[in-house]
């Protein structure tokens, strides 16, 4: 039976509810089709009230591809290995059940993949009475309103993500255990465009985030400077939605074309979600037409 639902835009250029959506129950073709369109207008979505098993939240997620699996193992859901756990839950020895202090920097997830991810999917389960909230920047409008010289400038170059440089800055804060060389192994860095065409809508975006340790062909100094002059212009107000978290919301964004930062929240708190994540392809930057370039 086909689901009735409204799609209404929340951020300034990006980010939308949906209401009136159950996605335990499985979409008909022509539903999947509106709410995939939906995700690609808005970059971000959050849909309510949902009330999903693991295996539902898996299912649901496929319909949108394949499934990857995080590479620290410890911390996705035992029996459903798809599911990364964000959580201040422990164990009863004391070892964390998931991963507390999560995204607590701004990023694109998994971008230290060669292959990194289309899309992540996270469900809230447990929340905080306060702090906890998810912000979001619109990297696509970040991109459009550069000068056309920085633009240009941007876009020859290769940023390199590692996600152990990343994981290891966390771990001296003591939230995570430090990474054994099997782990470190299997996430060698790669250099992504700085700006990528989105390989659905060809919309332009920048592409950089937390798990950038250089820039190839530049100095480390001068590429830490360009890389934080980035981030601080992608993250302008104008440009970012600062996501207040709802019991069973799912909120499913697009790393293709947004970063998010995690809030921090009181310890003594429970907080306790459900990530999925679906593969994408490798970023590339599609030439501008010669018209664009001469208007540009």
């Amino acid at each position: 039976m086909a689901q009735d639902f409204e799609v209404r835009r929340l951020g300034p250029s990006f980010f939308a509810e949906v209401v009136g959506i159950d996605c335990s129950r499985g979409l008909e073709a022509a539903d999947f089709e509106r709410l995939k369109a939906a995700h690609l207008e808005h970059g971000v979505l959050v849909l309510r009230n949902q009330m999903l098993s693991p295996e539902q939240h898996i299912a649901f997620s496929r319909r949108f591809g394949s499934l990857l699996v995080h590479s620290m193992s410890q911390f996705n859901l035992a029996g459903h290995p798809e599911i990364l756990l964000v959580s201040n839950d422990k164990h009863p020895d004391g070892r964390p059940v998931g991963i507390a202090d999560a995204g607590r920097y701004w990023h694109t997830d998994m971008s230290y993949r060669s292959e990194p991810a289309l899309g992540s999917m996270l469900y809230a389960r447990a929340i905080p009475s306060e702090g906890g909230d998810t912000s979001f920047c619109d990297m696509t409008a970040a991109y459009e309103a550069l000068e056309p010289a920085m633009q240009q400038r941007l876009e020859g170059l290769r940023a390199v993500h590692y996600f152990s440089a990343r994981w290891e800055r966390e771990a001296r804060q003591g939230l995570r255990p430090p990474q054994t060389q099997e782990e470190r192994d299997r996430n060698p860095p790669v250099s992504h465009p700085m700006v990528r065409t989105h390989p659905e809508t060809g919309r332009r975006a920048l592409y950089a985030g937390g798990f950038t340790i250089g820039i190839e062909g530049m100095p480390d100094a001068e590429a830490v400077e360009l890389l934080d002059w980035v981030e601080r212009w992608a993250t302008q107000s104008r440009f970012v939605h600062r996501h207040a978290w709802r019991l069973h919301d799912v909120v499913f964004w697009d790393n293709r074309c947004a970063m998010h930062l995690a809030s921090n929240y009181p310890e003594t708190m429970r907080r306790h979600m459900h990530r999925t994540t679906i593969a994408g392809d490798a970023p590339y930057c599609r030439p501008q037409p010669a018209e664009a370039a001469v208007s540009a």
